[in-house]
């Protein structure tokens, strides 16, 4: 039987559709409107696309949209002036600043100027500290987006065994944490584990976030386990003309597909659900600051 795709683009517009829901829900019954402004420093030509597509998925659910463009040579104090000005607005609910930052930026010092509250990229010290002793916090949204996939395919999470291939602040380390409080048996692996392929083929569900393209093959996977590639690699593809490239995972999606019960392909997989989460962690950040209800099925 080859594995069932796991379509992330078609789970994050389910996503999406909920989080309109709710942002129309808030608009008729409170008279609020969940706001999230973008910060962009330089003109990293990625990042300006990612920026792109967060303001028009934000407009799109009815949410009100802010976005900041900086120069690339902007000061430290008066990126943290910005994002100060935001902390304080109330009609602002979330605040990410796009990385990467210019070199001369200390990210971490910029990261934690932000509202642990407004934080919805869950990168700020204290809700990294929150989600590992597991309280409420704001979760980072790739691994947010990755377990609400493994919620839907499976139903309940307890008592599985998951590998996460990466350890990672951004991924690997929070997507650990989500997957214990969903009461699975975590084992974080890496480019250095010893005995690697025999660690990852006892797992049940295997996360692959190491940045390594195709690293992981289907001879690693157990018969019917779960593959989540968070991977987002560019791969030298001349068969389509000169100069021209090809996405490819962190596992050789061919190979684990023939072995794996499930797996998401790249592109089409975790990526599309990374801003869906954004949508979803800034209305959950709006229902808090309002002391309402937060949406149900939207957070971890």
């Amino acid at each position: 039987m080859p594995a069932t795709i796991i379509n992330g683009k078609a789970f994050a517009a389910t996503v999406r559709g909920q989080v309109a829901e709710h942002v129309t829900q808030l608009k008729a019954d409170h008279g609020i409107t969940p706001g999230l402004a973008v910060v962009l420093v330089g003109e990293d030509p990625a990042s300006q696309v990612y920026v792109r597509s967060k303001g028009k998925q934000t407009i799109e659910v009815g949410m009100k949209s802010v976005e900041h463009k900086l120069d690339a040579d902007t000061s430290e104090d008066d990126l943290l002036a910005v994002i100060d000005q935001l902390n304080t607005d109330p009609k602002i609910h979330g605040i990410l600043v796009q990385l990467p930052l210019p070199k001369h930026l200390d990210e971490d010092l910029v990261i934690n100027s932000i509202a642990p509250a407004k934080d919805v990229d869950g990168f700020h010290i204290s809700n990294v500290g929150l989600l590992g002793t597991g309280q409420k916090s704001m979760v980072p949204c790739t691994p947010l987006g990755c377990l609400m996939m493994l919620r839907d395919h499976h139903g309940s999470l307890s008592g599985m065994d998951a590998v996460v291939i990466g350890r990672s602040n951004i991924v690997g380390k929070p997507m650990a944490q989500l997957l214990l409080g969903d009461s699975c048996t975590v084992t974080i692996a890496h480019s250095r584990t010893k005995d690697l392929p025999d660690v990852v083929r006892r797992a049940d569900i295997v996360v692959a976030a190491v940045g390594r393209p195709e690293m992981v093959p289907g001879d690693w996977i157990k018969p019917g386990a779960t593959v989540i590639d968070v991977g987002i690699n560019r791969l030298d593809a001349p068969e389509k003309g000169e100069g021209k490239t090809r996405l490819v995972g962190d596992v050789d999606y061919d190979s684990c597909a023939a072995v794996a019960g499930a797996i998401t392909p790249v592109p089409g997989g975790v990526g599309p659900m990374t801003i869906a989460c954004l949508l979803a962690n800034t209305v959950t950040a709006c229902c808090r600051a309002n002391g309402l209800p937060e949406p149900t099925g939207l957070t971890a």
